[in-house]
């Protein structure tokens, strides 16, 4: 069952910009608190990803990145990425990223961080995960 929206942002890393930058959507699935990121997770934009992700980790234990719209990450998005991923573990809360297009797979795997998350496919497998297990991981597929 998917709750209103919780939160959106929208930054734009320059004033003459014609669109934002990164957007953020942010909402309840089931047990999880999902984050969709839309755009580029670059240089000047990244603390808001962060500071949203710190948000939230009182909120709920699990955390989910849904990353299905993000076009461009450089090393500092998944700087930003590797940070929240240690806040929430801090705490106590899980973080689960899904839908990685090809572009974004490949920055996790040549910085060989593909290991360090779970990373899946689909919504409905990363917010059920307790009850299927990791076995339907999307880092085995691909």
């Amino acid at each position: 069952m998917e709750i209103p929206v919780q939160s959106s942002c929208i930054v734009s890393n320059s004033a003459d910009a014609p669109a934002p930058s990164l957007t953020l959507h942010t909402y309840q699935q089931d047990d999880a608190m999902v984050v969709q990121c839309r755009g580029k997770l670059i240089a000047g934009v990244t603390g808001i990803l962060h500071a949203e992700v710190k948000r939230l980790i009182p909120q709920t234990n699990r955390i989910i990145l849904d990353l299905t719209d993000l076009t461009q990450m450089d090393s500092m998005g998944l700087g930003t990425v590797v940070s929240s991923y240690v806040s929430a573990k801090a705490a106590g809360c899980d973080i689960k990223l899904i839908n990685l297009g090809n572009r974004i797979r490949e920055v996790f795997k040549i910085a060989n961080l593909s290991s360090l998350f779970e990373l899946y496919g689909d919504l409905q497998i990363a917010a059920g995960v307790n009850q299927i297990g990791r076995e339907d991981r999307q880092d085995r597929d691909a």
